[in-house]
């Protein structure tokens, strides 16, 4: 059984050394706001500076590859409003699943390998809290961050798109909306986790936080997938996409932490040191 307490002891702890360490915080919360504010003025100032930019062949071309979905919610555009649309509402939206994962990762890489490099994981691994307790604490203290982060960035990101599009739309702001709700507060915290889920027990394997991290990059793949399947038109992350990925995530994230668990082996870990 996890103890909730216990738990809270192993994140505050890690927490802690987290807050005192800049090096981390700071690439942290300033990558993704960057990405919040440029992506935005990418998808915007191009189209206002060059207006024929957003009839040139090669965007017609995008648009022709969107998905039927796509093309009527843009039927009635002018190609300027078109253009926009597409790349605030649907090109740039798996970069934010992108997010939770960049911010996490180094946390999540450091939870038990920072540990063996400061010396600390046999103190860790002696006290008197479950597997579960200790990964679950390890998890949260990245997991927190990364969607504290990201529903920041998707704020900001709201905000610029909105101030920028406000008068090219007629008044109308296109920012929040179902799909984009549901994947900064649905998908991208049952991605994360499911992320954070699989570097902790990584770097609980490996000697270095530098292997951790490297091999926790591998799992940003798919989501680059994504992202140039979204670019190309193959794919659209519609609300039903959105749900049911959702969904499936949350019950990966349950087993994942399950297996997590029963895989840990703190005396595997103790062993390999000594």
């Amino acid at each position: 059984m996890v103890r909730l307490r216990k738990v809270a002891l192993v994140f505050l702890k890690d927490w802690l050394e987290i807050r005192r360490n800049g090096e981390v915080l700071l690439p942290l919360l300033i990558v993704p706001l960057l990405f919040a504010v440029m992506l935005p003025i990418i998808a915007v100032l191009p189209t206002l500076a060059i207006p024929s930019w957003a009839s040139s062949e090669g965007l017609l071309t995008l648009v022709k590859a969107l998905p039927g979905q796509v093309r009527e919610q843009i039927a009635g555009m002018t190609g300027q409003q078109a253009i926009v649309y597409i790349m605030a509402l649907y090109l740039f939206a798996p970069v934010f699943l992108i997010i939770p994962i960049m911010a996490s990762s180094v946390i999540a890489s450091d939870s038990f390998a920072g540990e063996k490099e400061r010396k600390t994981i046999e103190a860790l691994l002696a006290t008197p809290l479950s597997d579960g307790e200790m990964l679950l604490g390890k998890m949260l203290v990245s997991f927190a961050p990364a969607v504290i982060v990201t529903a920041a960035a998707f704020a900001v990101y709201s905000v610029v798109v909105d101030y920028l599009t406000f008068s090219m739309f007629g008044g109308r702001l296109l920012f929040p909306n179902t799909i984009w709700l549901s994947l900064i507060f649905g998908l991208s915290p049952s991605l994360a986790f499911a992320d954070i889920g699989l570097t902790v027990i990584i770097s609980a394997r490996v000697k270095g936080v530098k292997e951790a991290q490297q091999i926790s990059a591998l799992l940003l793949i798919p989501l680059v997938a994504a992202v140039l399947g979204q670019a190309s038109g193959a794919m659209a992350l519609d609300p039903s996409l959105v749900t049911t990925t959702t969904m499936l995530l949350v019950a990966f994230d349950i087993i994942i932490f399950v297996a997590s668990v029963k895989a840990f082996g703190r005396g595997r870990i103790l062993a390999r040191l000594s």
